[in-house]
């Protein structure tokens, strides 16, 4: 039940008329929520402050509109609409944009026509950089917001096979394949000369211990690999081991891919001054990262206006929500927008790619 209601409807005697008026104040509370629903989907479908009259016309609400001018009068009062001009209609605000979305509003189902074409678009990639790009692509052009996808962390990932190639007799190149189809290269200069023989037992040792391993487990699983080895190649093997587990934990890891800044351009007279500074924030990557949030949290995430914690994008709002294979999240894929957003929309193509991307992941 609302706030705004609270003290109208504080029952005062545990007797049937106490039960009346809590049953009446529930309907008035579900009303309000009505009126609420109404002019977020109103503003948000047509850019304009929602005034009682209108309500009345485009909505079923069944009273008539001086009821609803009292409705509206109550969630300004409480802070879920706001006037933004004198005898102006009203327009959400953050706080009204956040009880619609924890409340009233249902995830939009994406049509078996949409369905179709996400599949397809993403069925084409050909390896884990063209899935993201695709992604990145996809979800602009299905939202009409900027696009944030986050690679998959190795930190989440497991070792599919690791591959080792000579060069030259003392040059080895790396080549670590994870079970999300990334793929990370690195060129080892080695103490000494390595022959062909040796390198072909050090794979086969290496991907008996890691491969189908969480990348968090292979340092303790290589330690005493070395030990393996006649000592004139030990020098090798543990610069290859470093070199590997210095691949698993580089800050480079945390990759992102952004597409359809463009798409902020339509939505100019929703910043309040400029789009300077969400342009600014799109540029940090540290900033998308954390408004993403934790990959491990796989739920959708959304968060709006002053909810973000960097000032540039108070005047937007986030959905993201974790991919991966296997029902475990590798990383995060969202969306930056406006507050005045389709949210059932948004959230609903948000989660639609998060699942085919994951497929795509677990087929690879």
């Amino acid at each position: 039940m609302l706030a705004l209601v609270r003290d109208e409807c504080q029952p005062k005697t545990g007797d049937d008329h106490g039960k009346v008026q809590l049953e009446v104040c529930a309907m008035l509370s579900e009303r309000r929520l009505e009126v609420l629903r109404a002019i977020v989907q109103d503003y948000v479908g047509t850019e304009e402050p929602v005034g009682s009259k209108a309500l009345t016309e485009r909505h079923s609400l069944g009273v008539s509109p001086a009821t609803v001018r009292n409705d509206m009068a109550a969630l300004e009062d409480e802070g879920y609409i706001a006037q933004p001009h004198t005898s102006a209609g009203r327009i959400p605000t953050d706080k009204g944009y956040r009880l619609f979305v924890d409340k009233l509003a249902g995830v939009k189902p994406m049509t078996a026509p949409e369905r179709r074409a996400i599949q397809n678009f993403l069925d084409g990639a050909v390896d884990l950089d063209d899935v993201v790009g695709r992604t990145v692509r996809l979800l602009a052009q299905l939202t009409r917001q900027v696009a944030v996808v986050q690679y998959p962390s190795l930190t989440r990932s497991t070792v599919r096979h690791v591959e080792l190639l000579s060069l030259a007799p003392a040059r080895v190149m790396l080549v670590l394949i994870t079970d999300t189809g990334r793929v990370e290269q690195r060129m080892i200069d080695c103490p000494a000369p390595f022959g062909e023989t040796s390198l072909a037992d050090l794979r086969a040792r290496l991907n008996s211990r890691v491969a189908g391993r969480r990348f968090t487990d292979v340092p303790q699983l290589v330690q005493d690999l070395p030990e393996a080895f006649e000592a004139e190649d030990r020098g090798t093997v543990s610069t290859v081991l470093s070199t590997l587990l210095e691949t698993l934990v580089e800050e480079t890891e945390e990759r992102l891919m952004i597409g359809g800044t463009a798409n902020l351009t339509r939505f100019g007279h929703d910043f309040p001054l400029t789009i300077r500074p969400v342009l600014e924030a799109l540029e940090e990557q540290v900033v998308l990262l954390k408004l993403l949030g934790e990959a491990s949290d796989s739920g959708m995430t959304v968060r709006i206006g002053h909810e973000n914690a960097y000032e540039g994008l108070n005047s937007t709002s986030v959905v993201s929500v974790g991919y991966g294979s296997g029902g475990e999240a590798v990383a995060k894929l969202g969306v930056v927008g406006p507050t005045r957003m389709d949210y059932p929309g948004t959230m609903g193509a948000v989660r639609a790619v998060a699942r085919y991307v994951g497929q795509i992941l677990a087929e690879s």
